[in-house]
């Protein structure tokens, strides 16, 4: 499974300026309802209560919100660099400025976790990040995240 299957460069916000947790989760949410049609409140509260059972900030200022809602059709990725770092209550408690939201269908089972394990992946790689984070431009940001990945295994 490739990024680009998840993501398109209207699925990239270059810049997005919050303040808090729950700020970033509702514009994300906002954002993800334009692009699957599916009602920004319900995308809200699936995030929600993914948080509720465990922050999906996973160090190294990057998290990746994630659920699996009825009515979707398909895997869908949405990326965003924030302005500025916010307190995520991240597992390392580093502000996160770098997050990828992954919505799945709720049939979805093993592809919600292949798509999981490729974002997790990608984002691991601290050449990838700087490079993500030294960009404010919507398609070199897509370009950056789906551009195939070499095993320069920067850890």
């Amino acid at each position: 499974m490739d990024i680009s299957d998840l993501l398109s460069t209207e699925c990239v916000i270059e810049s997005l300026t919050v303040a808090s947790k729950k700020q970033a989760l509702q514009e994300i949410a906002r954002k993800a309802a334009e692009i699957t049609g599916l009602d920004e409140r319900r995308l809200f509260d699936v995030l929600l209560e993914r948080e509720r059972l465990g922050s999906t900030g996973v160090g190294h200022g990057i998290a990746i919100p994630h659920g699996k809602i009825a009515g979707l059709d398909r895997l869908h990725g949405l990326f965003a660099r924030l302005e500025r770092p916010i307190d995520f209550e991240s597992i390392d408690d580093q502000p996160v400025d770098l997050i990828f939201l992954l919505l799945a269908p709720e049939g979805a089972g093993a592809d919600h976790l292949k798509a999981l394990a490729r974002v997790s992946r990608l984002l691991r790689d601290r050449t990838t990040c700087e490079k993500l984070r030294g960009s404010d431009n919507a398609d070199a940001l897509y370009g950056l995240l789906t551009e195939p990945q070499t095993s320069s295994h920067a850890a």
